[in-house]
């Protein structure tokens, strides 16, 4: 490729990336939120380490108040339409990095395909190391709630979640589960993992709601 084509292929991928990280707007006047320190890299934090994971047997699974279930290879699960995003993540420890690309499924994405009922308010991510998290379906269908298999132009690292997690840039980290099996739709909410344990429910980064 020449250096002219190779711009224009770099030119045509930064415009294939949708920016959100301005997403702050809605929640505060800074991108950075109060208490929160910016960093380059990207730590790795989980309850119990890296799960073990077979590509050909790893499945996804949509379940709940739902008029179709759904089950999805890791493969299927792939080809379904994708988007990239730049978001910012924001962990409840206390760093945040701005400007991550994040390429995946959007939540709405997996509303339509299972038919959501309407009595459904609440969402469970259930993931591979026994972790649960929840939120209101609300917040799940806000911009940028992608469940995520690629990061910077790769696939998402084991560590940071691989091969989905999901991505909530409007809330701390921990809302965002990693190695994600499956999303279960409630009529009811109930609390997660680390919301049992006295995390916040809410989680919204710019008003530091760090503990319930």
């Amino acid at each position: 490729m020449t250096e002219a084509g190779a711009s224009d292929a770099d030119a045509a991928n930064a415009d294939a990336i949708e920016d959100l990280t301005d997403l702050y707007r809605q929640y505060g006047d800074e991108r950075l939120p109060p208490g929160q320190r910016e960093t380059d890299r990207f730590p790795v934090l989980s309850k119990s380490g890296t799960p073990s994971w077979d590509p050909e047997t790893f499945e996804f699974e949509v379940w709940g108040a739902v008029e179709e279930p759904l089950a999805y290879s890791l493969a299927e699960f792939r080809d379904l339409p994708a988007v990239t995003q730049r978001q910012d993540f924001h962990c409840v420890t206390g760093w945040s990095k701005f400007d991550c690309a994040f390429t995946g499924v959007e939540f709405g994405e997996i509303v339509d395909r299972a038919g959501v009922r309407d009595d459904a308010d609440h969402v469970m991510f259930h993931a591979l190391d026994g972790y649960t998290t929840n939120l209101s379906l609300a917040e799940c269908t806000r911009e940028g709630v992608l469940f995520a298999y690629g990061f910077d132009g790769d696939d998402l690292p084991a560590d940071h979640g691989g091969p989905i997690r999901v991505v909530t840039p409007h809330k701390y980290a921990y809302k965002g589960a990693k190695w994600v099996t499956g999303v279960e739709f409630l009529t009811e909410k109930e609390l997660g993992y680390w919301e049992k344990r006295g995390y916040s429910d809410t989680a919204n980064p710019w008003n530091e709601e760090r503990y319930s």
